[in-house]
């Protein structure tokens, strides 16, 4: 079995496929998810399982990679996840290839599998938002990193004498608020989807794309769910697209 592993900021999310067969992009036989303070789950949860190889997508430093690898039996192969310059049909023209996130890398594989031929905005919005862009014939070109949704509003509130912390406004359905933890959550909203949204509609102005209508946005991430209702442009929500891929890169590379 080949095992996926997508190690966030926040929480690790891993699947697991067959590799006697071929599955569909975004199919596993099973997937889950921790916070980094249940890191100590895995290793029974992995154990159940006869996994052969491991790709592993981490961008939370060598503390979590040393957890990661500890879970897992020593005879598993592992494969730590890294940029380079072109890999599973996706050319990466950042100015310094390796210097990409990983995480960036992997959904922009994923979404471009996903969607070949087709321009696209890559938004993954967790602990930060990113959004970049690919073209349709494979090329990575750049993109955008921003404080996530939350951490926008914590930091708002931390940072800012008599404004409240904001638990919990996702009942926001107005841009205009008529509260103060609602106004910081709706702000922060509109500061998120109005970069997508730039982003979408300034494609061909950066990208100098000679493709016709604006690209589509692939949404991932925790906090997608809040941002989709407001966006105002094509779009769709995608569970799990860096593990998507990582299974992506699985069927293009030998180790």
């Amino acid at each position: 079995m080949l095992l996926l592993i997508d190690a966030g900021n926040t929480r690790v999310k891993w699947a697991l496929l067959d590799t006697a067969e071929r599955a569909a992009l975004g199919v596993w036989l099973q997937q889950g998810s921790v916070s980094h303070q249940d890191l100590a789950q895995l290793r029974a949860m992995w154990s159940a399982y006869p996994i052969r190889r491991a790709i592993i997508s981490n961008v939370a430093g060598a503390g979590l990679q040393a957890k990661l690898a500890a879970a897992l039996d020593s005879q598993v192969e592992l494969e730590w996840f890294a940029s380079e310059a072109s890999r599973a049909g996706l050319n990466n023209h950042y100015q310094n290839p390796q210097q990409l996130g990983s995480d960036r890398f992997a959904s922009a594989i994923g979404a471009h599998a996903l969607c070949p031929d087709q321009n696209l905005i890559v938004a993954t919005c967790g602990t930060a938002t990113t959004i970049d862009a690919v073209s349709a014939q494979g090329d990575f070109i750049g993109g955008m990193i921003a404080p996530g949704l939350q951490l926008m509003a914590q930091s708002l509130a931390l940072n800012t004498a008599q404004l409240p912390h904001v638990q919990d406004a996702a009942s926001v359905v107005t841009h205009f608020a008529g509260s103060t933890e609602a106004a910081i959550w709706s702000g922060c909203l509109a500061c998120q989807v109005g970069a997508i949204e730039h982003a979408v509609r300034n494609f061909s102005l950066f990208t100098q794309s000679e493709s016709a209508g604006l690209p589509l946005c692939l949404l991932s991430g925790g906090a997608a769910p809040y941002l989709s209702p407001s966006l105002r442009i094509p779009h769709r929500l995608v569970d799990n697209l860096v593990l998507i891929g990582l299974q992506a890169s699985s069927l293009s590379s030998v180790i």
